[in-house]
């Protein structure tokens, strides 16, 4: 019958029905509920006591300004800190404090000693409002307070002075690297320096810079080419002067003479005398009286003069000889007598001398002709020279290039290698030193009371509803007339004596005395556990 009535009202509970439940069912409600909060609350004293010690490590930022000095190790401060935390909880380093310091002596294996440490240690980051780590928090709890500060302090040591040779290590290892890279800069620059040196030495005179030079010798040699061309032109023209005067010379010796005994030949003098006038007075007319040309054709008109002047007085001087004794002697000897040397001698000298200068002329205007065809060659092939040295060039700018920025880095690496030896680059600093648990992190016995209230409450919960789900009895008014299916005319009221009366009192005091001593139990226990926890 409850069943049939449980399944026609599933979820039939009220206000009312819940107070007749709490009023049958409070001591399997209260006892069930101590009980849970007593076995909870005592397992907080019976486990052992875990302290725990902490301190703030802070992050400080490098002394120097990064203007002057550029750090050259990891900005990241999160990845070098968890590196850091790797290598401290690491396998030979956790052994090492644990041997040191004589820690989970019941623990005989070391993989669960090691394991046990790192589960007691506890790293927590401080960041700021722009979400960039600027502390760190190291927690280790132990059995004992002194051991959790002692250790806490050798974690604290491992971080700092990791951290710093950390970045000692990571700065000199840049600077290697960039010593190195520097090297082979150095190296490769000296190969396109060598190559640039061999090109240049091989191409002497056809490179682009000494295109300007190689046009002004040019233009010189041409000038030059052709002063020896109007020089050599001017000696041919002497030549061939020279050369008829010498066959008037020999012409002359058996030349008849004049009515007044002046030769036939020396009009021929006078006439190259007027052809020479008349070129000085068209090259004075040209150029200064200082003129190579001019000065060497008034050289040329006074040999000439002379020539006349002695070849007049030689004349005169044989007619006379001739009239006076009728020697058979020539105009020759006679001059030869006299000591000085005779025209014919000097033209034939000068003739000579014409000679030579004109082989000479020749020579040089081969070697001018030679020397300009270099020159020309070597115009032509400044382009091409140019193109292969800018080729050159290139590789050899871009090695400079790469090896003064290798340089400039190396040395800035340097200085960032020399300010973290000192000590001033980024650096964890201690801000609170590792504290001394005056109270034990674990387990904590207020806490350990909520949670033993949570769950005294849910066991007496569960307790009430078992028993109500096993009682088959009804115990209201409603439930009865919910049951029956005609409606009920009249009722029969409870008749309830003095003794029932005294029984009902003495359960509700019972009941509510029970309740009061429950609740200032766990009131007491938890103001014990957070007075000694």
């Amino acid at each position: 019958m409850t069943q049939d009535f449980e399944e026609q009202n599933p979820a039939n509970f009220d206000l009312g029905k819940i107070l007749g439940i709490a009023r049958r069912r409070h001591f399997h409600f209260l006892m069930p509920l101590f009980l849970g909060w007593l076995a909870v609350w005592s397992s907080s004293w019976v486990l052992a006591p875990r302290y725990k010690s902490g301190t703030l490590i802070l992050v400080e930022q490098q002394t120097m300004p990064k203007d002057y000095v550029t750090p050259n190790v990891s900005d990241d401060l999160q990845a070098r800190l968890q590196n850091i935390t790797q290598e401290i909880l690491s396998r030979t380093r956790l052994l090492h404090i644990i041997n040191g310091f004589h820690l989970y002596p019941r623990l005989t294996n070391e993989d669960e000693q090691i394991a046990r440490m790192r589960k007691d240690i506890d790293i927590e980051l401080v960041r700021d409002g722009s979400d960039r780590v600027t502390a760190f928090n190291v927690y280790y709890s132990a059995a004992d307070p002194y051991t959790a500060q002692q250790v806490t302090s050798e974690l604290t040591n491992l971080f700092i002075n990791k951290n710093l040779e950390t970045r000692q290590r990571e700065s000199e290892n840049t600077t290697k690297f960039l010593s190195d890279q520097l090297e082979t800069a150095r190296k490769n620059l000296g190969d396109q320096e060598e190559k640039v040196r061999v090109f240049k030495s091989q191409h002497m005179g056809e490179l682009p810079g000494q295109l300007t030079t190689n046009l002004q010798i040019l233009n010189g040699l041409q000038s030059q080419l052709q002063g020896e061309n109007d020089a050599l032109t001017a000696a041919k023209q002497q030549h061939a002067y020279l050369q008829t005067l010498l066959d008037q010379y020999r012409a002359l010796q058996a030349s008849p003479k004049s009515a007044d005994g002046a030769p036939l030949g020396l009009p021929a003098i006078d006439n190259e005398l007027e052809k020479l006038r008349a070129q000085l007075a068209d090259l004075s007319s040209r150029y200064t009286e200082n003129h190579p040309d001019v000065r060497k054709l008034k050289e040329q008109i006074a040999k000439t003069e002379k020539i006349r002047v002695q070849l007049l007085a030689e004349l005169k001087a044989k007619a006379s000889a001739a009239q006076s004794d009728n020697s058979g002697t020539t105009a020759t000897d006679a001059f030869t007598a006299a000591g000085t040397p005779s025209p014919m001698a000097q033209v034939k000298s000068q003739l000579q001398a014409n000679e030579l200068e004109i082989s000479n002329r020749g020579h040089s205007i081969a070697s001018l002709n030679a020397k300009i065809n270099e020159y020309q060659a070597r115009l032509n092939q400044e382009p091409i020279r140019e193109q292969q040295l800018a080729d050159l060039t290139r590789g050899y700018d871009q090695s400079k290039a790469d090896y003064d920025d290798l340089l400039k880095k190396k040395n800035d690496s340097e200085r960032a290698t020399d300010m973290e030896k000192l000590q001033q680059g980024e650096r964890f600093r201690i801000l609170d030193p590792p504290s001394l648990p005056a109270k034990p992190d674990f387990p904590n016995r207020l806490k350990f009371c909520g949670i033993g209230l949570a769950f005294g409450l849910a066991l007496g919960a569960g307790v009430v509803a078992a028993f109500e789900m096993l009682d088959d009895r009804l115990h209201g008014e409603k439930e009865i007339k919910d049951m029956l299916p005609i409606p009920v005319l009249s009722e029969i009221p409870l008749i309830v004596n003095s003794s029932d009366e005294q029984s009902a009192k003495r359960k509700m005091w019972l009941a509510w005395g029970t309740g009061a001593i429950v609740f200032v139990t766990i009131l007491a226990g938890s103001a014990f556990s957070y007075l000694r926890g």
